[in-house]
This record gives C-alpha cells, structure tokens and sequence, in this order.
C-alpha cells in the first residue's frame, strides 16, 4: 500500500510562517518513517493462533547475511595468518601436500623452451567499458564481466544494456563500447579466489617463463570469431604476437593452449592465418608449421554441447533448473521484479559466439530416436586408465557395464519422460517447420521483458510442443523458428554440417572455419594435436522439457526438474539424461576428433597431424581446506590439475606426446567412436 505523506499539524505557538522549509521536510520524513514503522508492525501483527506472520524477508536475509558476513570473516582472518600457519593446518588434516608441477620439474632441471599462449574460453575473459550511457557514468575501464561483478548487484539493468550486443549486428550497440581486457590479468582470475589461468601460470614461472614469453589471446567472447577481427582485430594481433614471440625466442615454435570455447575459436584462427586477405590474415599454407609446435586443447567442446541448446532455448542448464524449482518466483517473476530468467534470455541471444557450441555433425554424430553412440553409459562407473584404443566397456570389478533401461540419448529434448521413453514408432508428431506462428498478447497483458517467444504466439508455442522430441538433426530447426534473429545471424557465421566435399569452394568461406567437420586442419604434420579433458563427471547429454505453466507471458519452456530415474545410479535426474564427461562437455565431443576424425590421415587431417588423448579421471578435494582440489576433472577447475599442469609443463620444455606416454584413456571415447558412421 502506498505511504500518503500529509503535512504535520503546527504548534499553537508556530505558525507556518514561522518553519524553513529544512524544518518542514525534515517533519515529512519522520511522519513517513512512523507510517513504515505502523505498517510492518501490523505487518507482523500476531494471528488468532498468537504467531507472527513469518516473513522470509525478517528471516531468511538477516540468515544469509549472518552466513556470508561469518565466512568472509573467517577468510580473512585465515589469510591473514603466517603462510606457515594455514599450511600446517591444511597438512595436519589431509596430509602432506605434494610438490607443485613447477617445483617437481625445476628439481629436475627443465627450463622454459617454446613460447606459450593461452586461449581463454567463453565467460572466463573479463570485459571492462569505454564508454556507456549515463546509467554507466562512473565506470570508464571498470570490469562489467569478472572481479566482483559489483555493478550487477547495484545496476543491474543498466549492466544488463551493456553487456548485450545489438540485436541486428551483432556488434556494439549505439553509445557502448565494451573491450576485453588485456595482460595475463584478462583471465587469470575470473573472480577473486577462483582462478582459472592462475595456477598454470604460476607453475610456468617456476621454471623460467615470463610475461615476454606468456601470451593471454584475450578476445570478446560475445562476438562472433570472424567479428572480432571485423570490430577489435584481435586475430590480427594473435597472430602478430605469436610471430614475435617465436622470432625473439630464438626461432622455437609457440604451444597453443586454448580452453573450452577457446578450443574453437583457435581452430578458426588457424584457418583465418592462411587464408588470402581480406577475409583471411594472409600468412600463406605454410603459416602454421612454421610458427606451431602443438596444440594442447583443454575442456574441447569440438563437437559442441548440448546444454547451449537449452541456454538458448529456455535460458536455463541443470543448475538453473534446478533452482528454478527450488524457488520459481525468483527467477521467473522475482521479488523485485526483474524477471531474471528472461534479461538473461534476452542479453545472452546477442551473444553469436554461444552459437558456435551448438551440436555439430547432427543425428550422425549424436544419435536419432533409436539410437545413440554412448548407449549404456553410466558415468558414476570409474575405470582404469590404460594407453590403448580397446574396448573399455567394464568396470572396476570386471562386469559389463549397461542400463536397466535403455536411455535414448539422441533425444536432445523431449517434452514428456513418456516420449522420451516411448518406442519412436508409438511416438506421433506433428511437423512446427510448417506451423502459422499467431498473434501474442504478452506485451499488454503481462508485465514481462520482450523475448522472442513473444513473436511466435500461442499457436507457434503449441506447435513446438506438438512436435514431441528433437534429436540433433532437428536442433537447428527448431532454433531458427524460436529464435529467428539469433539463428539468421548466427547463420552467417557458422555451421553445424558434415561436407561432403571438401575441396568445395565454398568451404573457404570463414563460416565453416570452426567446425571440425567442414574443413581440413592445416598442412603442418609436424604439429601436435592433443586433447586434454576431465572424466568421472556426470555431464548434460539430453532433456525433458514441460510447458511453463504462464507461457503466454513468462519463457514458455522449462526442464521438468520432477522427472528422475528409478533408482541412484540412473542417468536421469532432476529432468537431465547424463553421460560421461567434465559436467560441462560431453566426452564424445571433446575426444571424438583427436580419436578417429583426426587419427592418421584423413580428409580432415590430409597431412597426418598426430593426435593424442589425455583424460584426466576427477578425483574431489578431502575437504574444504584443500580448495578446488589438485586431481579435479571438472571443466574450469581442471586447470588447477596437477597432472594436466604437467603435461603442459613438459610440452613447453620440448617434450613430444609419445614422450608424455601417448594416449592416456579411462572412457569409451573409442569404442563410442567407432559406432559413429562417418565417412574419413
């Protein structure tokens, strides 16, 4: 209820005349802080059963507070401590700490060799503005992405306006200018105290590197790869960099290290180098021997991911989803009215490069309604590294691994756990490519942020639905008809195919350049390719989705968190089919090229590049106190894995991937490689 403020009545021995105006603002403000006072008592005011109406704002606030002012304090206090202090603590309760990868190999005397150069992946990269509009003032070169992310909690609309691209262009929008950051610093830290490059850096200073001979190939995240160049000329100076680097380092040929979605991006950069100006950087076919030692991609998501579909499908992945149930009216119509779910929806659909992880390769790659390459995967099973291409399809005690139920993963999203559990024959649906999108009264009749749902109408909601299940081969589809603005940009940069024909001439053009499949690695057989990724978690490989109960006005799709599978071990839970992975990137996508597609020499690897697989099996932290841990498989802290870190270290130094021990396996990336039909 609206506070009314009234004028307080005088004094017998004042007279209006009398009061300053200080005086008489100064009465309102004590009348409307009374009134506030009244209000929340009666707010409060117990019931006839004598308790106070509970208020989660009372409650649940002062808690969190307590909690977070509690353990920040606890930070400090243990940071403040001697190093020494800390130290004894952590190994009296986990045990003595082994050396870092940096102390273990300076022991043995290796020294820094070839230049390195990190590629960071989507979101890791910070971004800090040059120029925004009044809501921005007092932010010139201030961090809008990483650090504290500050602005979010005290701007967050206006930090929503600058963090989004224009809708049309993919560009910047008129009056904003958001750059990435440059140095080390760019993506050393994503946030303080949770590194991302941080560790691996500090190894490599340990024997010998510097910032002259490490390079952090900061970029936009949000663009497009070929708009990167067009706005920032950021592959440019890439390459420009690497050439110095290996000119001033005596002529040794640079290890590229790209992470995540970097993984891509490089793999654009090294079609860009060769190609002939002015679409491409014009180093000539020799380029890339002459300036490359290896490639060591970490976290590869090659072949996409199929938790970008749901991002951009209905703004959401597990986590989110699951959140959303816990507490619905925060996310989609929240307590201070700021529909998070649908500014992310809307911020997050200007982003093109989120369009460079959707699944590649389509049903041949990740399966159809019947079928599915990674049939009877049951990730919670751990298996024994080994260094060979046999069938790994047992577990630790010997028995064949398998499922109660056959799990139909190539049903990315399915609407319903009974479609996604049908047999495809009783499955019946009704073709949207067709379907006459109607008219949407959401902007009127509801307090909402534009998205495009709101294009599509009631009818063009239904029809999506009436569909029932979409496998890989349908994603791209489905994504034009609920996204046409994203998906006719995103068009024009990339592309989710497999070519036939490979010396087509139409695949020299720069929208190809990024998918493994629709184009040829470079003609440098001295190059070494790796792909290094975590195992052992549990990763996002398909959905069930459900009909939001307010579609007309809020996101008209969620995943249907109340559907789970029938027993601990299932794959299904909280409404996400999971396989084998680094909870981000399924291990077929990471492992598939540098396993077959790439192996020996193929019409994607015409000059033999060798490839090598390192999986690195997750293992927790003991405790608390042991931080992210040191033998993590997860997709961002595996860069603090002590055995990933020594790999790289090694490569750096001079060493080969045979020299590392070759192939370092624990899943079924071959066996699940082999069933993939495709033609080499």
């Amino acid at each position: 209820m609206p506070v009314i403020r009234r004028r307080k009545a005088t004094e017998p021995h004042r007279t209006p005349d009398t009061k300053t105006p200080s005086e008489e603002e100064e009465e309102d403000e004590e009348e409307e802080v009374n009134n506030k006072k009244k209000a929340h008592k009666e707010k409060v005011k117990p019931k006839k059963g004598g308790k106070p109406e509970w208020s989660c704002i009372d409650s649940c606030c002062w808690l969190v507070g307590w909690i977070c002012i509690s353990w920040w304090v606890f930070l400090f206090l243990y940071n403040a401590l001697p190093a020494s202090i800390p130290e004894y603590v952590t190994e009296a309760i986990t045990g003595p700490s082994p050396d870092p990868p940096g102390v273990k190999l300076a022991k043995e005397g290796l020294k820094a060799k070839h230049p390195v150069v990190f590629v960071p992946g989507i979101v890791t990269a910070g971004l800090e503005l040059w120029e925004g509009r009044r809501c921005a003032d007092g932010l010139f070169r201030k961090r809008l992405w990483g650090g504290t992310f500050g602005e979010v909690y005290k701007r967050p609309l206006c930090w929503v306006d600058h963090m989004s691209l224009d809708n049309e262009t993919g560009l910047d929008p008129p009056g904003i200018r958001v750059r990435p950051v440059c140095g080390l610093v760019a993506a050393d830290y994503f946030a303080p105290g949770y590194f991302v490059w941080a560790v691996l850096i500090a190894n490599l200073a340990r024997i010998g590197y510097e910032e002259k001979t490490m390079y952090m190939a900061s970029y936009d995240w949000r663009l497009s790869f070929q708009n990167t160049e067009v706005r920032d000329q950021t592959l440019s100076r890439i390459k420009s960099n690497i050439e110095l680097m290996v000119a001033t380092n005596g002529g040794n040929k640079a290890v590229i290290i790209p992470h995540s979605m970097g993984v891509l991006y490089f793999l654009h950069f090294m079609k860009w180098v060769e190609a002939p100006a002015p679409m491409g950087g014009g180093g000539g076919p020799g380029w890339c021997a002459k300036h490359i030692k290896a490639v060591m991609n970490i976290g590869g998501p090659f072949l996409g991911v199929p938790k970008a579909v749901t991002g951009l499908f209905s703004a959401e992945a597990k986590d989110i989803a699951v959140a959303r149930a816990i507490a619905p009216a925060f996310l989609d119509n929240d307590i201070f009215n700021l529909q998070t779910l649908q500014h992310v929806m809307k911020m997050s659909r200007t982003w093109d490069s989120t369009m460079s992880m959707i699944p590649r390769g389509g049903n041949t790659v990740w399966g159809d309604l019947d079928w599915a390459p990674e049939e009877g995967c049951r990730p919670s099973k751990k298996k024994q590294g080994n260094n060979n291409t046999e069938d790994q399809s047992k577990d630790e005690t010997g028995i064949e691994v398998s499922q109660k139920k056959k799990v139909y993963f190539g049903r990315l999203i399915s609407f319903g756990r009974d479609v996604a559990e049908a047999n495809s024959a009783d499955i019946d649906r009704i073709d949207f490519r067709d379907a006459v999108k109607g008219n949407s009264v959401a902007n009127t009749s509801c307090r909402d942020v534009w998205t495009e749902y709101h294009d599509m109408g009631l009818e063009g909601i239904k029809a999506v639905v009436e569909y029932k299940v979409y496998t890989a081969g349908d994603i791209v589809d489905l994504l034009h008809f609920v996204a046409p603005k994203l998906m006719e940009r995103g068009s024009a940069h990339f592309s989710y195919g497999i070519a036939n024909n490979l010396d087509d001439p139409k695949y020299d053009h720069y929208k190809y350049w990024s998918n493994p499949l629709e184009t040829k690695l470079p003609n440098a057989p001295q190059i070494e390719i790796f792909s290094m990724y975590g195992v052992g978690k549990p990763t996002e490989r398909a959905y069930v989705y459900k009909l939001s109960p307010s579609a007309e006005c809020n996101i008209p799709f969620q995943i249907d968190t109340s559907v789970n599978g029938e027993d601990k071990d299932s794959c299904l839970k909280d409404g996400v089919y999971t396989v084998d992975g680094d909870e981000t990137v399924p291990i077929l996508s990471s492992g598939f090229m540098c396993a077959k597609g790439w192996r020996g020499k193929t019409r994607f690897n015409p000059s033999g590049i060798q490839t090598y697989i390192r999986e690195y099996d997750h293992s927790p932290p003991a405790n608390l106190l042991a931080g992210r841990g040191t033998q993590s498989g997860a997709h961002v802290d595996i860069m603090g894995n002590f055995a990933l870190i020594e790999d790289i270290m090694r490569v750096a130094a001079g060493a080969t991937g045979e020299e590392l021990g070759g192939d370092q396996v624990y899943s079924d990336i071959f066996k699940w490689s082999e069933k993939i039909n495709l033609r080499l």
